[in-house]
């Protein structure tokens, strides 16, 4: 829907960070789809490897002949791939049982089940917080807010747990119950909470004052382009007075749909490029459907936009086709690639870096904008967005310099 003067109180919904995901980290999937860097069907030891594998069968053999109780094999070979892919100390690889895969597998679909929180590791501590609150979901109808530290899921101490552990502790079937203690500030505080289907609407478009155009996107699905084209044409955006896009609490999404997402904006030339760590690298360059726009751009961003947002935003700041405002992004600079295991399992792996177009790796640093506006919504109804105003201030003084040449 567009409307000509949309109340900045109503834009808030979209504006602030409030990510339509699932209990699920930021900057969840920055990779190829599925199956990229894998050699498909070997499920069986390389020989070169099965001397360092004899302990491993020696203490399997063991627990299986002298445990002094029954365990089930798939606990062993869950636990031996948990330690496995844990021992590479990365929070975005992880392993999925075949109960938690197909829950995590959806989280660009449309719909999720869950509590509607996102989190994120605090590196300094390795705990893992609430980064955003999805408006009317589980979470914030209990009251959990952002800031809020996990301590306990079900009873158990979630200290060591990465995201995905907890990931999939804390997501399930829709009416399913879950008790949750958090950490704020001082105070430790319980949650019963029912986890719900949430739907999860991925785009929004209006026209601000001073006839600026306005799109907010939510993820980047696969649809994300098509939902980016259809908007910019509703819009008309080139009748405008400048375009604000929107990745303020993006968490990130598939690579593809950054690189088109991203080649709506820049004619050609390079996007980003994947650096594999092995000497060799990928170069991805514009696809070629420019969308022409010619009013000047400003992206928003905040703490909360990773991975794919970090990655369009940088593409859009090394090529001067977008002005950034907003706060330094989270600094996910990796990425990442999803492989179905063949007990129902799977296993998400970080399997290469990425760079921006000047090849800067803005890992663990993010993107820093080109006007910094710092910004701590209250509350979910916060009227007053300080950033927003700042675009449509930056967008018309721009605007009028142009139209005084």
């Amino acid at each position: 829907m567009t409307s000509e003067q949309m109340p900045l109180a109503k834009l808030r919904g979209y504006s602030t960070g409030l990510l339509i995901m699932v209990v699920f980290m930021a900057g969840f999937a920055l990779g190829s789809q599925f199956d990229v860097g894998f050699a498909q069907g070997i499920i069986t030891a390389p020989p070169e490897v099965e001397e360092d594998f004899a302990p491993f069968w020696e203490v399997f053999n063991l627990i299986e002949e002298n445990y002094f109780e029954p365990v089930e094999t798939s606990t062993l070979v869950d636990g031996a791939i948990t330690g496995m892919v844990d021992s590479l100390g990365d929070q975005f690889s992880g392993y999925m049982t075949p109960d938690v895969y197909p829950l995590l597998n959806d989280d660009l679909s449309g719909e999720i089940e869950g509590i509607g929180v996102v989190i994120r590791t605090i590196e300094e501590t390795e705990a893992i917080e609430v980064v955003n609150v999805l408006e009317g979901a589980p979470a914030e109808q209990v009251g959990i807010m952002p800031g809020d530290i996990f301590v306990e899921v079900d009873g158990e101490s979630v200290a060591g747990f990465n995201q995905l552990d907890l990931a999939s502790r804390v997501r399930g079937a829709a009416g399913t119950n879950v008790a949750i203690t958090m950490l704020r500030g001082d105070e430790l505080i319980e949650f019963n909470i029912t986890r719900a289907r949430i739907e999860i609407p991925n785009i929004e478009s209006d026209v601000l004052d001073n006839n600026i155009g306005y799109i907010k996107l939510n993820q980047f699905s696969e649809e994300a382009r098509t939902q980016i084209d259809e908007a910019i044409a509703e819009l008309d955006v080139n009748n405008r007075n400048g375009l604000i896009i929107d990745f303020r609490g993006n968490p990130g999404g598939f690579l593809t749909s950054a690189i088109d997402v991203a080649s709506a904006f820049i004619p050609e030339g390079t996007i980003l490029v994947e650096d594999f760590g092995d000497g060799t690298e990928q170069i991805y360059n514009a696809t070629g459907d420019f969308q022409d726009i010619q009013v000047p751009i400003v992206v928003l961003v905040d703490e909360s936009s990773a991975s794919a947002s970090e990655l369009v935003a940088g593409a859009l700041q090394d090529t001067g086709r977008a002005t950034i405002i907003g706060e330094t992004t989270l600094g996910k600079g990796t990425v990442q690639t999803w492989r179905n295991l063949v007990n129902g399992g799977g296993v998400r792996l970080t399997i290469a870096r990425w760079l921006t177009p000047n090849r800067r790796w803005i890992h663990g640093d993010g993107v820093t904008p080109d006007v910094i506006v710092e910004w701590t919504p209250e509350t979910g109804s916060d009227e007053f967005d300080p950033q927003i105003d700042a675009a449509i201030e930056f967008l018309t003084s721009t605007m009028m310099e142009t139209a005084g040449q």
